[in-house]
Protein backbone atom coordinates (compact mmCIF):
# COMPACT_ATOMS: atom_id res chain seq x y z
CA UNK A 1 0.00 0.00 0.00
CA UNK A 2 2.82 2.42 0.86
CA UNK A 3 4.64 1.67 -2.39
CA UNK A 4 1.49 2.29 -4.42
CA UNK A 5 0.85 5.57 -2.62
CA UNK A 6 4.44 6.72 -3.17
CA UNK A 7 4.23 5.87 -6.86
CA UNK A 8 0.95 7.83 -7.11
CA UNK A 9 2.56 10.86 -5.48
CA UNK A 10 5.56 10.65 -7.82
CA UNK A 11 3.26 10.38 -10.82
CA UNK A 12 1.29 13.44 -9.71
CA UNK A 13 4.47 15.42 -9.18
CA UNK A 14 5.81 14.36 -12.58
CA UNK A 15 2.58 15.49 -14.19
CA UNK A 16 2.98 18.91 -12.62
CA UNK A 17 -0.08 18.54 -10.38
CA UNK A 18 -0.07 20.27 -7.02
CA UNK A 19 -0.50 17.72 -4.25
CA UNK A 20 -2.95 20.08 -2.55
CA UNK A 21 -5.25 19.60 -5.55
CA UNK A 22 -6.02 16.13 -4.20
CA UNK A 23 -9.76 16.02 -3.46
CA UNK A 24 -10.74 16.89 0.11
CA UNK A 25 -7.29 18.42 0.72
CA UNK A 26 -8.25 21.59 -1.03
CA UNK A 27 -6.71 24.54 0.91
CA UNK A 28 -9.79 26.73 0.51
CA UNK A 29 -12.03 23.97 1.82
CA UNK A 30 -9.77 23.30 4.81
CA UNK A 31 -9.36 26.98 5.73
CA UNK A 32 -13.09 27.62 5.41
CA UNK A 33 -13.93 24.55 7.49
CA UNK A 34 -11.48 25.64 10.19
CA UNK A 35 -13.08 29.08 10.40
CA UNK A 36 -16.58 27.63 10.74
CA UNK A 37 -15.44 24.98 13.23
CA UNK A 38 -13.74 27.70 15.28
CA UNK A 39 -17.01 29.65 15.56
CA UNK A 40 -18.90 26.46 16.47
CA UNK A 41 -16.34 25.54 19.13
CA UNK A 42 -16.54 29.04 20.61
CA UNK A 43 -20.26 28.49 21.09
CA UNK A 44 -19.84 24.98 22.49
CA UNK A 45 -16.79 25.45 24.70
CA UNK A 46 -17.16 29.14 25.54
CA UNK A 47 -19.81 28.65 28.26
CA UNK A 48 -17.35 26.48 30.18
CA UNK A 49 -14.82 29.33 30.34
CA UNK A 50 -17.05 32.40 30.46
CA UNK A 51 -20.22 33.27 32.33
CA UNK A 52 -22.79 33.54 29.53
CA UNK A 53 -25.42 34.85 31.98
CA UNK A 54 -23.62 38.18 31.53
CA UNK A 55 -25.47 38.42 28.21
CA UNK A 56 -28.57 39.36 30.20
CA UNK A 57 -29.61 42.96 30.70
CA UNK A 58 -28.22 44.69 33.79
CA UNK A 59 -25.60 42.09 34.69
CA UNK A 60 -22.58 44.32 33.94
CA UNK A 61 -21.54 47.99 34.14
CA UNK A 62 -22.80 50.18 31.33
CA UNK A 63 -20.88 51.34 28.24
CA UNK A 64 -17.48 49.86 29.08
CA UNK A 65 -15.00 49.81 26.15
CA UNK A 66 -12.69 46.82 25.53
CA UNK A 67 -10.11 46.27 28.25
CA UNK A 68 -7.20 47.68 26.20
CA UNK A 69 -8.95 51.06 25.84
CA UNK A 70 -7.93 53.04 28.91
CA UNK A 71 -8.33 56.63 27.68
CA UNK A 72 -12.14 56.57 27.67
CA UNK A 73 -14.50 57.40 30.49
CA UNK A 74 -15.12 54.88 31.93
CA UNK A 75 -11.94 52.95 31.02
CA UNK A 76 -11.88 49.33 29.92
CA UNK A 77 -12.16 46.60 32.52
CA UNK A 78 -10.39 43.20 32.20
CA UNK A 79 -13.48 41.64 33.80
CA UNK A 80 -15.27 42.52 30.55
CA UNK A 81 -12.55 42.11 27.90
CA UNK A 82 -14.68 43.09 24.89
CA UNK A 83 -16.65 45.79 26.69
CA UNK A 84 -20.36 46.16 27.45
CA UNK A 85 -23.38 47.89 25.90
CA UNK A 86 -25.71 50.50 27.30
CA UNK A 87 -28.00 47.84 28.76
CA UNK A 88 -25.28 46.28 30.88
CA UNK A 89 -24.63 43.21 28.72
CA UNK A 90 -21.16 41.77 28.32
CA UNK A 91 -20.09 41.70 24.67
CA UNK A 92 -18.07 38.51 24.95
CA UNK A 93 -21.06 36.71 26.47
CA UNK A 94 -23.26 38.09 23.68
CA UNK A 95 -20.90 36.74 21.02
CA UNK A 96 -20.60 33.32 22.66
CA UNK A 97 -24.39 32.95 22.84
CA UNK A 98 -25.29 34.87 19.69
CA UNK A 99 -23.02 33.18 17.13
CA UNK A 100 -24.47 29.66 17.65
CA UNK A 101 -28.01 31.06 17.38
CA UNK A 102 -27.19 32.67 14.02
CA UNK A 103 -25.52 29.48 12.81
CA UNK A 104 -28.51 27.39 13.91
CA UNK A 105 -30.80 29.48 11.72
CA UNK A 106 -28.54 28.91 8.72
CA UNK A 107 -28.16 25.17 9.26
CA UNK A 108 -31.87 24.54 9.79
CA UNK A 109 -33.06 26.70 6.89
CA UNK A 110 -30.45 25.48 4.41
CA UNK A 111 -30.76 21.85 5.54
CA UNK A 112 -34.52 21.82 4.99
CA UNK A 113 -34.21 23.71 1.73
CA UNK A 114 -31.55 21.37 0.35
CA UNK A 115 -33.45 18.26 1.42
CA UNK A 116 -36.61 19.41 -0.35
CA UNK A 117 -34.53 20.55 -3.33
CA UNK A 118 -32.80 17.17 -3.64
CA UNK A 119 -36.08 15.23 -3.51
CA UNK A 120 -37.95 17.47 -5.94
CA UNK A 121 -34.97 18.13 -8.21
CA UNK A 122 -34.04 14.49 -8.73
CA UNK A 123 -37.69 13.47 -9.06
CA UNK A 124 -38.35 16.15 -11.66
CA UNK A 125 -35.14 15.66 -13.63
CA UNK A 126 -35.10 11.87 -13.64
CA UNK A 127 -38.78 11.06 -14.17
CA UNK A 128 -39.52 13.88 -16.60
CA UNK A 129 -42.90 14.06 -18.34
CA UNK A 130 -45.90 15.34 -16.40
CA UNK A 131 -44.09 15.08 -13.08
CA UNK A 132 -41.37 17.37 -14.38
CA UNK A 133 -43.93 19.81 -15.78
CA UNK A 134 -45.81 20.05 -12.47
CA UNK A 135 -42.70 20.48 -10.30
CA UNK A 136 -41.11 22.94 -12.72
CA UNK A 137 -44.27 25.05 -12.81
CA UNK A 138 -44.52 25.13 -9.02
CA UNK A 139 -40.86 26.07 -8.64
CA UNK A 140 -40.98 28.77 -11.33
CA UNK A 141 -44.08 30.25 -9.71
CA UNK A 142 -42.57 30.15 -6.22
CA UNK A 143 -39.40 31.91 -7.36
CA UNK A 144 -41.45 34.91 -8.52
CA UNK A 145 -42.79 35.54 -4.99
CA UNK A 146 -41.01 38.54 -3.37
CA UNK A 147 -39.45 36.60 -0.51
CA UNK A 148 -38.05 39.63 1.32
CA UNK A 149 -41.45 41.33 1.44
CA UNK A 150 -43.13 38.16 2.71
CA UNK A 151 -40.44 37.52 5.33
CA UNK A 152 -40.55 41.10 6.60
CA UNK A 153 -44.35 40.96 6.87
CA UNK A 154 -44.40 37.60 8.64
CA UNK A 155 -41.55 38.50 10.97
CA UNK A 156 -43.21 41.79 11.95
CA UNK A 157 -46.49 40.00 12.64
CA UNK A 158 -45.15 36.90 14.42
CA UNK A 159 -42.00 38.12 16.23
CA UNK A 160 -40.46 34.68 15.60
CA UNK A 161 -38.05 32.71 17.73
CA UNK A 162 -34.78 31.47 16.26
CA UNK A 163 -36.33 28.15 15.21
CA UNK A 164 -39.45 29.76 13.72
CA UNK A 165 -37.29 32.20 11.77
CA UNK A 166 -35.28 29.26 10.41
CA UNK A 167 -38.46 27.59 9.17
CA UNK A 168 -39.67 30.84 7.59
CA UNK A 169 -36.39 31.11 5.68
CA UNK A 170 -36.58 27.43 4.73
CA UNK A 171 -39.87 28.15 3.00
CA UNK A 172 -37.94 30.15 0.40
CA UNK A 173 -34.69 28.15 0.46
CA UNK A 174 -35.83 25.10 -1.55
CA UNK A 175 -36.78 26.53 -4.95
CA UNK A 176 -33.32 27.48 -6.22
CA UNK A 177 -31.68 24.15 -5.21
CA UNK A 178 -34.56 22.33 -6.90
CA UNK A 179 -33.90 24.10 -10.21
CA UNK A 180 -30.15 23.52 -10.07
CA UNK A 181 -30.41 19.85 -9.08
CA UNK A 182 -33.07 19.25 -11.73
CA UNK A 183 -30.67 20.58 -14.38
CA UNK A 184 -27.94 18.22 -13.17
CA UNK A 185 -30.34 15.27 -13.07
CA UNK A 186 -31.49 15.95 -16.65
CA UNK A 187 -27.88 15.74 -17.79
CA UNK A 188 -26.96 12.68 -15.74
CA UNK A 189 -29.95 10.52 -16.65
CA UNK A 190 -28.66 10.22 -20.23
CA UNK A 191 -25.24 8.94 -19.21
CA UNK A 192 -24.16 5.39 -19.82
CA UNK A 193 -24.01 4.13 -16.26
CA UNK A 194 -27.56 5.36 -15.58
CA UNK A 195 -28.84 3.62 -18.71
CA UNK A 196 -27.08 0.41 -17.68
CA UNK A 197 -28.71 0.63 -14.25
CA UNK A 198 -32.09 0.99 -15.91
CA UNK A 199 -31.47 -2.00 -18.16
CA UNK A 200 -30.37 -4.08 -15.18
CA UNK A 201 -33.74 -3.50 -13.53
CA UNK A 202 -32.64 -1.17 -10.73
CA UNK A 203 -35.44 0.74 -9.03
CA UNK A 204 -35.86 4.50 -9.48
CA UNK A 205 -34.79 5.21 -5.90
CA UNK A 206 -31.73 3.01 -6.29
CA UNK A 207 -30.68 4.79 -9.47
CA UNK A 208 -31.17 8.23 -7.91
CA UNK A 209 -29.55 7.63 -4.52
CA UNK A 210 -26.95 4.98 -5.43
CA UNK A 211 -25.93 5.83 -8.98
CA UNK A 212 -26.56 9.55 -9.45
CA UNK A 213 -26.36 11.29 -6.08
CA UNK A 214 -22.82 10.14 -5.08
CA UNK A 215 -21.48 11.82 -8.23
CA UNK A 216 -23.05 15.10 -7.12
CA UNK A 217 -21.96 15.07 -3.47
CA UNK A 218 -19.27 17.79 -3.83
CA UNK A 219 -21.71 19.91 -5.83
CA UNK A 220 -24.48 19.39 -3.27
CA UNK A 221 -22.12 20.17 -0.40
CA UNK A 222 -21.01 23.40 -2.13
CA UNK A 223 -24.64 24.40 -2.65
CA UNK A 224 -25.40 23.64 1.00
CA UNK A 225 -22.52 25.82 2.19
CA UNK A 226 -23.69 28.68 0.00
CA UNK A 227 -27.29 28.29 1.16
CA UNK A 228 -26.26 28.31 4.83
CA UNK A 229 -24.41 31.57 4.27
CA UNK A 230 -27.40 33.02 2.43
CA UNK A 231 -29.82 32.00 5.18
CA UNK A 232 -27.61 33.57 7.86
CA UNK A 233 -27.38 36.75 5.80
CA UNK A 234 -31.16 36.87 5.37
CA UNK A 235 -31.75 36.25 9.08
CA UNK A 236 -29.19 38.90 10.03
CA UNK A 237 -30.85 41.40 7.70
CA UNK A 238 -34.25 40.81 9.29
CA UNK A 239 -32.76 41.04 12.77
CA UNK A 240 -30.93 44.26 11.92
CA UNK A 241 -34.36 45.69 11.10
CA UNK A 242 -35.56 44.67 14.56
CA UNK A 243 -37.66 41.74 13.31
CA UNK A 244 -35.77 38.96 15.06
CA UNK A 245 -36.13 37.26 18.44
CA UNK A 246 -36.00 39.77 21.27
CA UNK A 247 -35.20 37.43 24.16
CA UNK A 248 -32.50 35.27 22.57
CA UNK A 249 -29.15 36.96 21.78
CA UNK A 250 -28.18 36.82 18.12
CA UNK A 251 -25.56 38.70 16.14
CA UNK A 252 -28.15 40.50 14.04
CA UNK A 253 -30.19 41.67 17.04
CA UNK A 254 -27.00 42.92 18.71
CA UNK A 255 -26.35 45.06 15.63
CA UNK A 256 -29.96 46.27 15.73
CA UNK A 257 -29.70 47.38 19.36
CA UNK A 258 -26.46 49.22 18.58
CA UNK A 259 -28.15 51.04 15.69
CA UNK A 260 -31.14 51.94 17.83
CA UNK A 261 -28.86 53.34 20.54
CA UNK A 262 -26.77 55.36 18.01
CA UNK A 263 -23.61 53.44 18.90
CA UNK A 264 -21.83 54.74 15.80
CA UNK A 265 -22.41 58.38 16.73
CA UNK A 266 -21.46 57.72 20.35
CA UNK A 267 -18.18 56.08 19.36
CA UNK A 268 -19.13 52.68 20.81
CA UNK A 269 -17.54 50.79 17.93
CA UNK A 270 -17.17 47.56 19.91
CA UNK A 271 -20.95 47.22 20.21
CA UNK A 272 -21.48 46.75 16.46
CA UNK A 273 -17.91 46.00 15.37
CA UNK A 274 -17.41 42.64 17.10
CA UNK A 275 -20.71 41.09 15.89
CA UNK A 276 -19.95 42.21 12.33
CA UNK A 277 -16.42 40.78 12.60
CA UNK A 278 -17.85 37.41 13.66
CA UNK A 279 -20.31 37.50 10.76
CA UNK A 280 -17.44 38.26 8.37
CA UNK A 281 -15.57 35.21 9.68
CA UNK A 282 -18.67 33.05 9.22
CA UNK A 283 -19.36 34.28 5.68
CA UNK A 284 -15.71 33.95 4.71
CA UNK A 285 -15.60 30.40 6.05
CA UNK A 286 -18.67 29.27 4.13
CA UNK A 287 -17.53 31.08 0.98
CA UNK A 288 -14.16 29.31 1.07
CA UNK A 289 -15.87 25.98 1.73
CA UNK A 290 -18.23 26.47 -1.21
CA UNK A 291 -15.35 27.51 -3.48
CA UNK A 292 -13.20 24.57 -2.40
CA UNK A 293 -16.02 22.07 -2.89
CA UNK A 294 -16.77 23.58 -6.28
CA UNK A 295 -13.14 23.05 -7.28
CA UNK A 296 -13.34 19.43 -6.11
CA UNK A 297 -16.45 18.88 -8.22
CA UNK A 298 -14.93 20.66 -11.23
CA UNK A 299 -11.17 19.92 -11.62
CA UNK A 300 -10.90 22.45 -14.46
CA UNK A 301 -11.24 25.21 -11.88
CA UNK A 302 -7.95 23.94 -10.39
CA UNK A 303 -6.22 24.08 -13.75
CA UNK A 304 -6.29 20.31 -14.29
CA UNK A 305 -7.04 19.30 -17.86
CA UNK A 306 -9.38 16.40 -18.34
Amino acid sequence: MTTTTDQSLVTRKAAGINLWDYPWLNPKLLIGALLVIFIILVGLIGPFFWDVTLARVGTSPLNLPPFWVQDDTPPGDPAHPLGTDNSGRDMLALLITGAPSSLRVGFIAAGIGMTVGIVLGFTSGFLGGRVDNVIRTIVDSWVTIPSLLVLVTLSAYMRPTVTVMAFLLAGFAWAQPTRLIRAQALSMRERGYVRMARLSGSSTLSIIFVEMMPNLLPYLAASLAGNISGAILAATGLEALGLGPTRIPTLGMTVYYSIRASAVLRGMWWWWGFPIAVLIVIFTGFFLMATGLDEIANPRLRGIKA
